[in-house]
């Protein structure tokens, strides 16, 4: 493999050079505990909150106090569905979607095998929620309605603040997935009706490891994990520092460059897409065009294995996935894509490219006449 060609995005991104340069300091010399209460700890405690105010004002929270760190995006997103269910042994009905993250979905499985009842809200043909049935699925004994601002696979965007308004209407709490939306959305959380939101420092070319869950002050909340009672007692365990400083930077550099590389990433993923659908008309586009995550697109290409097709881009350099499970050596068809009535030809030939910060249009150029080719290769209907 001689060139790299990363359309990958999504799934994770290479740390921005200021996050890194950022962190050195915490691995070498700045290592204390920021709990301890020598004058050293306090130091890093300084840098923790700094981090923390960084985090929080690229989620527009009111308070830095509301912003928990956490270990992942998926301990975040567990985390608020079960302190919600611990609040009231009355109101153990959770109200989610059929298009969610795994960290939702598999927990809500989960959590049905103990008792908890858990309804599932449909999309439509283009990957968009009613909000009429959310309105019916609540009932007195709901605990939490948890559903993701942006969707990891087709990018279609969700309309948080119509759910927001309607969850406080009926008073019911509201978590949302924000982790694909950190620094592709402006979020604003003083200007919402959300009760908590995820994000995912990897997403945003933030380090590995390490999360963070708003909780809106006045939230009833039940840690995950007990112990030492440190992020003023919302996650217990000595807090990853390194991880942390390197989050909050950037988390600021994503959300100042948010706007202008917005518009620049949207304009090369929609090229690249007029330029496969010019060369290849077959192929179809997953979700609504209108309403999505300015670097995601979701193709769908009849006839051909979405793994098979994801091996020979890799033998290219071009990275890029498939919204498939494998399971047991089965390739099963995306839980996203069977939601929206993609048909199984399509669903199966699905292939997920997602631009960032480092794109450039160069690469999409040189990569886009490495995919013609392959495409042909797979026999794929061409208009050449």
């Amino acid at each position: 493999m001689e060139r790299l060609f990363y359309f990958d995005c999504n799934a994770t991104t290479r740390i921005l050079p200021e996050a890194l340069e950022a962190m050195l300091p915490f691995y070498r010399d700045l290592y204390a505990n920021p709990n301890s209460l020598h004058a050293f700890g306090h130091q890093l405690e300084r840098h923790l909150e700094k981090a923390r105010e960084q985090v929080a004002k690229s989620v527009g929270a009111k308070r830095v106090s509301e912003l928990v760190f956490t270990g992942s995006g998926t301990e975040a997103n567990n985390t608020a569905i079960l302190s919600a269910l611990a609040q009231d042994k009355k109101k153990q009905h959770i109200i989610t979607t059929k298009v969610e993250h795994s960290s939702i979905l598999k927990l809500c499985a989960y959590l049905e095998t103990k008792g908890v009842r858990v309804s599932y809200l449909s999309v439509d043909a283009q990957g968009h929620l009613d909000l009429a049935e959310l309105e019916s699925l609540i009932s007195e004994d709901t605990a939490l309605v948890s559903i993701m601002w942006a969707n990891n696979e087709t990018g279609v965007v969700f309309p948080i603040e119509k759910f927001s308004q309607l969850c406080e209407r009926k008073q019911v709490p509201l978590h949302v997935d924000a982790i694909q939306v950190l620094g592709k959305l402006e979020i604003s959380l003083s200007n919402l009706a959300v009760n908590y939101l995820s994000v995912s420092a990897h997403k945003f070319q933030g380090p590995k490891g390490v999360g963070a869950l708003y909780v809106k002050r006045g939230t009833p909340f039940t840690p995950l994990l007990f112990g030492g009672g440190q992020e003023m007692g919302k996650r217990s365990g000595t807090q990853a520092v390194p991880l942390i400083v390197g989050m909050g930077v950037a988390a600021s550099h994503a959300e100042s460059k948010r706007a202008q590389e917005g518009i620049r990433i949207k304009q090369l993923r929609d090229f690249f897409e007029s330029e496969i659908l010019n060369a290849f008309p077959s192929a179809k586009i997953n979700g609504d065009k209108r309403q999505r995550l300015c670097n995601t697109s979701s193709i769908g290409f009849p006839g051909i294995e979405a793994e098979s097709f994801l091996l020979a881009l890799s033998e290219k350099g071009i990275c890029a996935s498939s919204g498939s499970a494998c399971t047991s050596g089965k390739l099963n068809p995306s839980h996203v894509l069977r939601a929206m009535g993609v048909s199984k030809e399509y669903a199966a030939g699905s292939i997920r490219f997602s631009f960032g910060h480092e794109t450039q249009e160069a690469e999409v150029k040189e990569a886009l006449g490495i995919i013609f080719g392959l495409l042909e290769r797979f026999s794929v209907k061409s208009s050449f």
